[in-house]
């Protein structure tokens, strides 16, 4: 109980302080106001360069004059001259700020400012005694008033809670974080570069659809007033880049937002970027092939080499990553052969003797056994770059079936250091089984499973029109994001991640 007391009044105490501080901040403010000088009048600053070309191109900008912007981070007041560091959009440099260049009045004011404050410095670019890129201030300008102080600078936002919470805080405190999105800017980039040269067309497709499907996901449901009827935010785009195909397109993909009801963790967000990628008269082996193409060379082009390192796991990403079969899988990890178990009996008995849960009912079949031998065993031992082909036709509602074993599909997952990174499908283009297959995810969905998918009768009426023999490919951009910059959880490769309110106490 006493420990808890303390945290309150800790707490109570720091907000006093806060409280005192941004009143002080505010009290600076109003004087500027009163003066004719408010800041927030300013609408525009030429600035004519960055931080980063001066320091990158010194011997070009040595005793020049520039103009540069950006936060106050830093700041020595040494009686009649000063040294202030500022942050902007690329790095920090120095300014010297005296009273004989600025004048007493505008050396007094700037001696006012406040850590956090924006400035705008005009003067030329030298270097100090220590060797340090500075520019000399010849003219200072006030263009914005921070009236909430930053941490402390010596150590920074590092509650990692209210980092994900206040992201403009943490991207000035801790600028390692702004290189990651700098990286991810790059990443998507590269992927639509790449596409773009094979010939792909970037389209966009509803979020919002009368219909959930392209997925097993639980959706987020929404009202539309004017058509007065429930409308689901869409959980994957497939279905209508296929009609796409149906409609003459060769090769389409699209890069957004998805949206799944599900479970947060290091791995899961509500929103996330994913993207799908359809090629007519191709089947999953060509997606195979254009999978390792995309990582490899994305790694290559942002990273400069394609081995990298992921939580301490080395992996190479080049291209001839290992394939093998869901079954030759779980054969190769347990010594268990399910070519050797033909009926859903001996598979839920083999499961029981295993100790894995079927947690539902309706799953007791052979499919969907093998699924959960897989994810008990098998996925977590796929640390370097590896194909997982051919899945029971229990969990692919939406691929072929292999000609040789027709409880199978033509199915692949991308599995790297343990985890799930791109799905793929030889699509089935057979109406009449895809039709089938929805009516059993429908009869799944009344018998009570959430995340099972609707009927699409719109999209079975595509399907007759013709879907050529085509090739899908899905992958989560936000995971191929944590794997080449090394980041451990979603919520860091995500600007925004969803977080549930401070004041929320359900």
């Amino acid at each position: 109980m006493s420990e808890n007391k303390n945290n309150v009044n800790q707490n109570q105490t720091e907000e006093l302080d806060m409280n005192h501080l941004m009143q002080i901040r505010r009290d600076k403010l109003a004087e500027l106001q009163a003066e004719g000088k408010d800041p927030f009048e300013i609408t525009k600053f030429n600035r004519t360069n960055t931080a980063g070309e001066i320091k990158a191109n010194y011997e070009a900008f040595e005793q020049k004059d520039v103009t540069v912007a950006g936060r106050i981070i830093a700041k020595r007041i040494m009686g009649k001259a000063s040294f202030c560091t500022i942050q902007d959009c690329d790095e920090k440099i120095q300014s010297y700020v005296s009273i004989n260049d600025l004048g007493e009045e505008s050396y007094k004011a700037f001696k006012t400012w406040d850590i956090g404050d924006i400035i705008g410095i005009t003067g030329f670019v030298f270097k100090t005694r220590t060797e340090e890129i500075s520019v000399h201030a010849k003219e200072v300008t006030l263009l914005s008033k921070s009236l909430r102080p930053l941490p402390e600078k010596f150590h920074g936002l590092k509650d990692v809670d209210l980092r994900y919470r206040q992201r403009y805080v943490d991207l000035i405190m801790n600028p390692e974080v702004k290189e990651t999105f700098i990286l991810r800017s790059k990443i998507i980039r590269e992927i639509r570069n790449i596409l773009d040269e094979k010939g792909y067309l970037e389209v966009d497709t509803p979020m919002l659809n009368t219909i959930s499907g392209g997925a097993t996901a639980k959706p987020f449901i929404t009202h539309h007033n004017a058509l007065n009827i429930d409308m689901y935010l869409r959980i994957a785009t497939e279905l209508n880049l296929k009609r796409l195909i149906v409609g003459g397109y060769d090769k389409v993909y699209e890069m957004g937002r998805i949206f799944r009801n599900e479970g947060m963790d290091q791995k899961h967000n509500p929103e996330f970027t994913t993207i799908e990628l359809y090629a007519a008269y191709e089947d999953y082996h060509d997606m195979m092939d254009i999978t390792e193409e995309l990582f490899s060379k994305v790694a290559e082009k942002v990273l400069g080499t394609t081995k990298i390192t992921y939580q301490g796991q080395e992996i190479d990403l080049k291209p001839g990553w290992k394939r093998i079969s869901m079954i030759d899988a779980i054969k190769e990890v347990t010594g268990v052969d399910f070519n050797e178990i033909q009926t859903d009996e001996e598979a839920v008995a083999l499961a029981k003797e295993r100790k894995i849960d079927i947690p539902d009912k309706t799953k007791e079949t052979r499919g969907d056994v093998i699924s959960l031998f897989f994810e008990e065993y098998v996925e977590e031992t796929l640390i370097q770059p590896t194909f997982v082909y051919d899945y029971p036709i229990e969990i692919s509602p939406l691929a072929k079936k292999c000609p040789k074993d027709k409880r199978m599909t033509e199915r692949f997952e991308a599995f790297i250091g343990g985890r799930e990174y791109g799905n793929a499908f030889s699509e089935l283009n057979d109406p009449i089984d895809q039709y089938e297959r929805f009516k059993k995810q429908v009869e799944a969905r009344d018998a009570g499973d959430e995340e099972a998918g609707m009927m699409d009768e719109d999209y079975i009426q595509a399907l007759e029109i013709g879907l050529p023999p085509t090739g899908g490919l899905g992958i989560g951009i936000d995971r191929m994001i944590m794997l080449l910059t090394d980041a451990a959880t979603i919520r860091d490769v995500l600007l925004f991640p969803t977080m549930k309110p401070l004041n929320n106490e359900k």
